[in-house]
């Protein structure tokens, strides 16, 4: 969004962009990967024992372990995604997802209950892949190696479905996190720099008001790209983020006014109401961004000055 109006600049853009997100992915993604399959992988070592080595897939074992069904839908050849099963079983929407929850359906009736789940089991019995778990077929107790080498390739089947949001979630806190450091980086430093000013009990009012002008716009131009990023992405913030970034724009306002009444102690300004006033010329600098070359015929501090003789002088 920076340099939507810059189209020489987008292949260069894309390289970094892409450069960017691949070197962070190269060190998130493997640990979340490995992560979640460590994690995944225990929890199907606990399904396979909850329903008896899987050889007791039925109605009573999946009202009393609900969550195991993730784990029976990546264990049938092939592996089943929810709504593939509900399709496939007829079976109630609702009623999955609280499965997939490790709920069940609470306001369903007993026997629509036992019928939905009767006919899932049907499905996972039918579809169950034989090829990893062998010793279904033929009735036989697995060994320790059998169910851990079952149990990895099923937890493999769903660290996708689990790792990729993650990953995915992980990829848009990053950018966010990036934006609001751009959002912060620019109204920090203006608000120290005016602090700076209006506390600094040698300049007169008009002065402090000279060099507030000249630092807002000194920083507005150094931080154009990130006054872009405000105006483009505010919106895409947490409302908390958002709430941090305006509290520091509103002090900054505040801190402005308080050189707007000592101008006023001094009779500028007679009349007015403070805050429209700070609107005013806070709207006129912020404006500049909009138009301001560094090839131009001015520089930004000769247009910072022609601000401030328009006010001051009478």
């Amino acid at each position: 969004m920076i340099n939507a109006d810059k189209p020489h600049l987008w292949k260069k853009d894309i390289v970094k962009s892409v450069d960017l997100f691949n070197n962070w992915f190269m060190k998130f993604a493997p640990k979340t990967y490995r992560d979640t399959r460590k994690q995944t992988t225990e929890q199907v070592i606990n399904a396979i024992v909850l329903t008896n080595n899987l050889t007791n897939i039925t109605i009573n074992s999946l009202i009393e372990h609900p969550e195991v069904l993730p784990i029976l839908r990546m264990s049938t050849s092939p592996p089943l995604a929810r709504d593939r099963l509900i399709g496939l079983a007829h079976a109630n929407k609702n009623l999955v997802m609280k499965m997939e929850e490790g709920k069940l359906a609470l306001q369903m009736y007993e026997n629509e209950l036992n019928k939905n789940l009767n006919k899932i089991c049907k499905v996972i019995h039918e579809l169950l892949d034989t090829d990893i778990f062998t010793w279904v077929p033929i009735k036989k107790r697995p060994t320790k190696r059998e169910k851990e080498r079952a149990s990895t390739i099923v937890a493999d089947r769903l660290c996708g479905a689990v790792a990729n949001p993650i990953i995915r979630n992980a990829q848009e806190q990053r950018q966010l996190a990036l934006i609001k450091q751009y959002l912060e980086k620019n109204i920090d430093e203006v608000n120290i720099n005016l602090r700076k000013i209006i506390n600094n009990n040698r300049l007169e009012p008009e002065e402090k008001l000279k060099e507030a002008f000249e630092n807002h716009l000194a920083l507005l131009i150094k931080y154009s790209d990130n006054v872009t990023i405000y105006l483009n992405e505010l919106g895409n913030l947490s409302k908390k983020n958002q709430l941090i970034y305006l509290n520091k724009r509103k002090k900054y306002g505040e801190e402005f006014q308080k050189i707007v009444v000592e101008l006023k102690k001094k009779g500028y300004f007679e009349g007015l109401n403070e805050k429209i006033i700070v609107l005013g010329l806070l709207g006129m600098l912020n404006l500049v961004v909009k138009w301001y070359k560094k090839d131009g015929p001015l520089t930004i501090n000769e247009i910072s000055n022609i601000f401030y003789r328009t006010i001051i002088e009478r």
